[in-house]
């Protein structure tokens, strides 16, 4: 008889051993869906900016046409998480914003080509998805997002509502893939991106349920939470799946999840590259934790002794830094490949 370990995606026959999974393990294709991971900010509050490339948690970036117009902040509010969870990603609004028609605000999460070819978007044989998640707001009302592919041009708008205020809600939207468009296949480009709104205009929004070229702020109608001074909306349990129905959360080690995040950002605090006597054209390299998506764009933030990135010998496993002005150099290190 073999033995193991028997959880939500196994099943146990009739002797006792374990039967085949139910779903296959690496099911839930969003990472870090349960908000555990924060390397940029360590929990901090950041403020999105029009350069929309402003991450709270680990690989869920915020989007904003204004600035200033809300917060995001891991387990803002500190509120009590939804059974099984012990992290979120909270937002929270700055003002009583009025959306204007070319307006956007809220946050995505691009998936790599790899990591979604399987599901043949863009062919006859597209397969169907569901999103699912948890999410707690002040607010009441339909609320909107989008998927779409990396050219932006291929967008299928949902809604979704919270009918009870400061309450965690269980959402499921089933998605039925895409059989046109161009979408990424098998490479470390975009594969689609998952957006999640927190008010958009006239211009950025479309009709929920289907697909077509415009509408990748969310659905017509749907709640702004910029609207509200004080609004917050709160989110953990991402998951996106293949499948017509949704699955239960698909839990991963710390370690793994933190290993999945490092492929697209890694922070080394406090490396120091060299000790030796004082001298010109010294240069060394230090090795990341994890493999990177592509070659990064690299930081030295509190840099001693002003060592300079060789972008020569920078790879997507290798971090190359020169010269010095002293018998040593260090720096904390932030190396980003994101999508």
């Amino acid at each position: 008889m073999a033995y193991g370990l028997i959880n939500s995606d196994t099943m146990a026959d009739s002797s006792g051993g374990i039967m085949s999974p139910i779903s296959s393990v690496m099911r839930n294709r969003i990472i870090n869906g349960s908000m555990v991971i924060d390397q940029r900010n360590a929990g901090a509050s950041v403020t999105p900016t029009t350069a929309n490339a402003t991450y709270s948690v680990d690989r869920f970036v915020f989007l904003a046409s204004q600035a200033s117009k809300y917060t995001a902040q891991q387990n803002a509010g500190s509120i009590t998480p939804p059974v099984g969870f012990s992290n979120y990603l909270g937002c929270t609004s700055s003002s009583a914003y009025s959306i204007a028609a070319g307006d956007f605000f809220g946050f995505k999460q691009p998936i790599e080509g790899f990591n979604t070819a399987d599901l043949m978007w863009g062919t006859a044989n597209a397969k169907t998805v569901t999103l699912s998640f948890q999410v707690y707001s002040s607010l009441t009302g339909n609320f909107g997002g989008s998927i779409y592919n990396s050219a932006g041009n291929r967008v299928y708008p949902f809604s979704y509502t919270i009918s009870s205020a400061n309450t965690w809600t269980t959402i499921n939207i089933t998605i039925v893939g895409d059989t046109t468009g161009t979408w990424v296949g098998a490479t470390n480009g975009a594969g689609l991106q998952v957006f999640w709104s927190l008010g958009s205009g006239s211009s950025n929004t479309g009709t929920a349920g289907s697909w077509g070229t415009t509408g990748f702020g969310g659905a017509t109608g749907q709640t702004s939470v910029v609207g509200t001074n004080g609004a917050t909306f709160y989110i953990t349990g991402v998951q996106l799946e293949k499948g017509s129905s949704a699955t239960g959360f698909e839990y991963r080690q710390y370690g793994q999840e933190l290993a999945l995040c490092q492929r697209y950002y890694e922070r080394l605090d406090g490396v120091i590259f060299q000790c030796a006597v004082g001298g010109a054209n010294r240069e060394t390299s230090w090795r990341f934790c994890n493999d990177k998506r592509a070659t990064p764009t690299i930081v030295l933030n509190s840099a001693v002794n002003s060592p300079t990135v060789d972008s020569s010998f920078t790879t997507t496993n290798i971090v190359s830094v020169y010269n010095g002005t002293g018998n040593y150099f260090s720096a904390n290190i932030q190396a980003s490949a994101e999508l």
